[in-house]
Protein backbone atom coordinates (compact mmCIF):
# COMPACT_ATOMS: atom_id res chain seq x y z
CA UNK A 1 0.00 0.00 0.00
CA UNK A 2 1.57 3.72 -1.24
CA UNK A 3 1.54 5.82 1.55
CA UNK A 4 -0.54 9.00 1.07
CA UNK A 5 0.80 12.68 0.61
CA UNK A 6 -0.12 13.21 3.92
CA UNK A 7 0.98 10.32 5.96
CA UNK A 8 4.01 11.69 4.67
CA UNK A 9 3.87 14.71 5.63
CA UNK A 10 2.87 13.68 9.44
CA UNK A 11 6.07 11.97 9.10
CA UNK A 12 7.92 14.35 7.98
CA UNK A 13 6.90 16.57 10.72
CA UNK A 14 6.93 14.04 13.70
CA UNK A 15 8.60 16.48 16.12
CA UNK A 16 9.17 14.42 18.53
CA UNK A 17 10.60 11.63 16.71
CA UNK A 18 12.39 14.38 14.95
CA UNK A 19 14.02 16.05 17.24
CA UNK A 20 14.97 12.74 19.18
CA UNK A 21 16.48 11.66 15.90
CA UNK A 22 18.37 15.52 15.93
CA UNK A 23 19.91 14.37 18.80
CA UNK A 24 20.73 10.88 18.14
CA UNK A 25 22.14 11.87 15.17
CA UNK A 26 24.17 14.40 16.83
CA UNK A 27 25.47 12.25 19.24
CA UNK A 28 26.39 9.21 17.04
CA UNK A 29 28.45 12.06 14.55
CA UNK A 30 30.18 13.48 17.45
CA UNK A 31 31.78 9.95 18.86
CA UNK A 32 33.00 10.24 15.47
CA UNK A 33 35.15 13.47 15.58
CA UNK A 34 38.88 13.74 16.86
CA UNK A 35 38.85 14.72 20.42
CA UNK A 36 41.16 17.66 21.44
CA UNK A 37 41.77 20.24 23.15
CA UNK A 38 39.86 22.74 21.11
CA UNK A 39 37.29 19.99 20.39
CA UNK A 40 36.42 18.70 23.46
CA UNK A 41 34.19 21.83 24.83
CA UNK A 42 32.27 22.18 20.87
CA UNK A 43 31.20 18.90 20.99
CA UNK A 44 30.26 18.77 24.43
CA UNK A 45 28.02 21.75 23.84
CA UNK A 46 26.57 20.30 20.38
CA UNK A 47 25.36 17.18 22.35
CA UNK A 48 23.47 19.47 24.99
CA UNK A 49 21.69 22.11 23.19
CA UNK A 50 20.63 18.78 20.26
CA UNK A 51 19.53 17.18 22.90
CA UNK A 52 18.00 20.44 24.84
CA UNK A 53 15.65 20.98 21.44
CA UNK A 54 13.67 17.30 21.78
CA UNK A 55 13.62 17.76 26.02
CA UNK A 56 11.97 21.37 25.40
CA UNK A 57 9.75 20.24 22.77
CA UNK A 58 8.40 17.31 24.92
CA UNK A 59 8.00 20.32 27.84
CA UNK A 60 6.08 22.19 25.32
CA UNK A 61 3.84 19.25 24.21
CA UNK A 62 2.96 19.20 28.02
CA UNK A 63 2.51 23.13 28.40
CA UNK A 64 -0.18 24.31 31.02
CA UNK A 65 -0.85 27.30 28.99
CA UNK A 66 -0.29 28.70 25.76
CA UNK A 67 1.74 31.69 27.26
CA UNK A 68 3.81 28.18 28.57
CA UNK A 69 3.38 26.57 25.25
CA UNK A 70 5.08 29.73 23.32
CA UNK A 71 7.52 30.18 25.77
CA UNK A 72 9.08 26.68 25.51
CA UNK A 73 9.29 26.36 21.82
CA UNK A 74 11.21 29.86 21.88
CA UNK A 75 13.40 27.73 24.31
CA UNK A 76 13.49 24.69 21.59
CA UNK A 77 14.06 27.46 18.82
CA UNK A 78 16.84 28.79 20.78
CA UNK A 79 18.57 25.19 21.45
CA UNK A 80 18.46 24.65 17.77
CA UNK A 81 19.95 28.07 17.03
CA UNK A 82 22.62 27.21 19.26
CA UNK A 83 23.17 23.95 17.98
CA UNK A 84 23.52 25.34 14.20
CA UNK A 85 26.22 27.31 15.90
CA UNK A 86 28.07 25.13 16.99
CA UNK A 87 28.30 22.67 14.03
CA UNK A 88 29.35 25.49 12.07
CA UNK A 89 32.18 25.76 14.63
CA UNK A 90 33.02 22.16 13.86
CA UNK A 91 33.55 22.59 10.42
CA UNK A 92 37.16 23.84 11.21
CA UNK A 93 37.71 20.49 13.45
CA UNK A 94 35.38 18.01 11.36
CA UNK A 95 37.50 15.26 8.60
CA UNK A 96 36.30 15.43 5.28
CA UNK A 97 34.83 12.03 5.58
CA UNK A 98 32.47 13.79 7.98
CA UNK A 99 31.20 16.72 6.28
CA UNK A 100 28.78 15.60 4.78
CA UNK A 101 27.25 14.57 8.18
CA UNK A 102 28.26 17.14 9.47
CA UNK A 103 25.73 19.90 7.02
CA UNK A 104 23.17 17.91 6.94
CA UNK A 105 23.10 18.48 11.01
CA UNK A 106 23.75 22.24 10.27
CA UNK A 107 20.58 22.02 7.91
CA UNK A 108 18.07 20.04 9.94
CA UNK A 109 18.92 22.48 13.16
CA UNK A 110 18.67 25.45 10.80
CA UNK A 111 15.15 23.59 9.47
CA UNK A 112 14.06 22.55 12.92
CA UNK A 113 14.42 26.98 13.65
CA UNK A 114 11.98 27.67 11.22
CA UNK A 115 9.26 25.11 11.97
CA UNK A 116 9.85 26.60 16.17
CA UNK A 117 9.36 30.19 14.60
CA UNK A 118 6.44 29.55 12.60
CA UNK A 119 4.89 27.66 15.65
CA UNK A 120 5.48 30.72 17.93
CA UNK A 121 4.50 33.06 14.75
CA UNK A 122 1.00 31.14 14.39
CA UNK A 123 0.54 30.08 18.07
CA UNK A 124 -1.91 33.26 19.80
CA UNK A 125 -0.96 34.45 22.92
CA UNK A 126 -3.67 33.70 25.61
CA UNK A 127 -5.19 37.59 26.40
Amino acid sequence: MTPTIATLQAKKFDLPERTMKFASRTRAFIKRIPKSLVTFDDCKQVVRSSASVGANYLEADESVSVDDRIYRMKICRKEAKESSFWFQLLKESTPQELETERLALAKESIELVKIFHSIIRNTKPAD
